[in-house]
């Protein structure tokens, strides 16, 4: 019989360290195969351009999968879906591994954002299927430490990699890991409910199309070709509105428009998508305007940076602990104040700051963050009945893709306009994303869940 609320306690925490190591094997992949593109272009005879593509084939497969990924977890079943995707990323990094040129690498790298796709949209999902609803600010609290973590040990443990070793062991590492939670996380995770119903073969073209183009498109702003760049936007977009056309004629639509209509998720989404477009604008203007205006070498850059990531796995718990006795709406708000702050102080550093002077002032950022990230996520699984809860975990990644794309976008244009100048400017921008969200979140406080029995 299903698990109404929950697995029991031993059972519980081993289904959570599979799910813990599928969120850690995906955040580390990210992470190092950016630090390895340079090696991997010398050893493969290719261009740095064509390179780029191992990141980006990864990302795309990632973020057009989402939600298809959602609806097959939903369908079929999150244990079979969220394990085949584990299976699928395990196979796909020994493939890496051994890939003898660009190309092949590529389309591994594409068949390892697929089976990473299925992780990160039915990670929450399987949160809310593993805890019982007292404790799930406790299991949305691991997740977002072991995000964190991943996104902090990755360029550390990719360089040590590297020290010692060629770059496919930087994918060939996974497999171990893989083969041992594979099975074991089968044999022990809860038997979700199902809604069989046969997939939305034209919604995922459209999903596909908008997506990939939008994704495409703000990677291309940062080039040459903007106009290019700016038509395949145009065109994603256009393909958007399609996808909500098409999808609000179905009966069960592969985009949760029946969760969109619930106001707390639907609040909750916007102040998802700000916040992590805050992020994405921090991230990646902050190295620029330590290297290029700071004049600090990369590995100070590194490790300026990494005070974030670490004060999210810090403050992430703290929030869990508290989102069950505070709604979310407050805790929320004063996560995000806390992020407005902290970038507003980074905005306004000296012009040549201290190392500590940088990093306090990541830190609050850090622990603003974490402070939010919890709470944001569970009221976004809870808000509708359990039954959509692998559409909500599907929602929850995409909000996430598109505050990042939103923000990458944003940093393309004003690096465009001022060069690596414009990263104070950037700062700025993500603050204003950041006091949105703010507000957004306040915004919730007396909206309340939907819950179908």
């Amino acid at each position: 019989m299903d698990e109404t609320d929950g697995l029991p306690a031993p059972r519980r925490r081993w289904a959570m360290a599979c799910a813990l190591l599928g969120v850690v094997l995906a955040g580390l992949d990210s992470a190092i195969a950016n630090i390895a593109l340079p090696t991997i272009a010398r050893d493969l005879g290719a261009t740095d351009a064509a390179t780029v593509w191992v990141v980006n084939s990864y990302q795309l497969a990632v973020t057009v999968c989402l939600l298809p990924a959602a609806t097959l977890g939903e369908s079929w079943g999150l244990k079979r879906v969220y394990g085949c995707g584990l299976a699928l990323f395990t196979l796909a990094s020994l493939a890496c591994a051994l890939s003898p040129t660009l190309p092949i690498l590529v389309l591994s790298r594409l068949m390892q954002g697929v089976g990473g796709a299925c992780m990160a949209a039915l990670g929450g999902a399987l949160v809310r299927a593993i805890y019982p609803q007292a404790q799930l600010g406790r299991g949305f609290a691991a997740i977002a430490l072991a995000v964190a973590l991943s996104a902090a040990l990755g360029p550390t443990l990719a360089a040590l990699i590297l020290s010692f070793a060629r770059w496919p062991w930087l994918f060939l590492v996974n497999v171990p890991i893989g083969l041992v939670a594979v099975p074991l996380f089968l044999s022990v995770a809860p038997r979700a409910r199902r809604r069989f119903r046969a997939f939305d073969w034209w919604g995922a073209l459209l999903n596909a199309a908008a997506f990939g183009l939008v994704v495409t498109g703000v990677d291309g702003l940062g080039g040459d070709a903007r106009g290019l760049a700016g038509a395949e936007l145009a065109a994603g977009l256009a393909f958007a509105g399609l996808l909500v056309w098409q999808q609000s004629r179905q009966p069960a639509p592969m985009l949760p428009l029946d969760l969109l209509r619930i106001r707390l998720f639907a609040l909750s989404m916007g102040t998802s998508v700000c916040s992590y477009a805050a992020q994405i604008l921090a991230y990646v203007s902050l190295p620029f305007l330590f290297q290029a205006v700071m004049h600090r070498s990369a590995v100070a850059t590194g490790l300026l940076v990494t005070p974030w990531p670490l004060l999210v796995a810090v403050a992430a718990p703290v929030a869990g602990h508290l989102s069950a006795r505070h709604p979310a709406a407050l805790l929320g708000s004063i996560g995000l104040a806390a992020l407005t702050c902290g970038l507003l102080l980074l905005a306004t550093m000296p012009a040549v700051p201290a190392d500590w002077d940088v990093a306090w002032r990541m830190g609050i950022c850090g622990i603003g963050f974490g402070f939010y990230q919890t709470p944001n996520n569970l009221t976004l699984m809870t808000a509708g009945p359990p039954e959509r809860s692998g559409a909500a975990s599907g929602m929850v990644a995409v909000a996430r893709t598109v505050g990042w794309s939103l923000g990458s976008a944003i940093v393309a244009l004003i690096f465009g306009l001022r060069g690596s100048q414009g990263a104070g400017t950037c700062l700025y921008v993500a603050a204003g994303f950041a006091a949105v969200g703010a507000v957004v979140s306040v915004s919730r406080t007396g909206a309340r869940p939907v819950i179908v029995a």
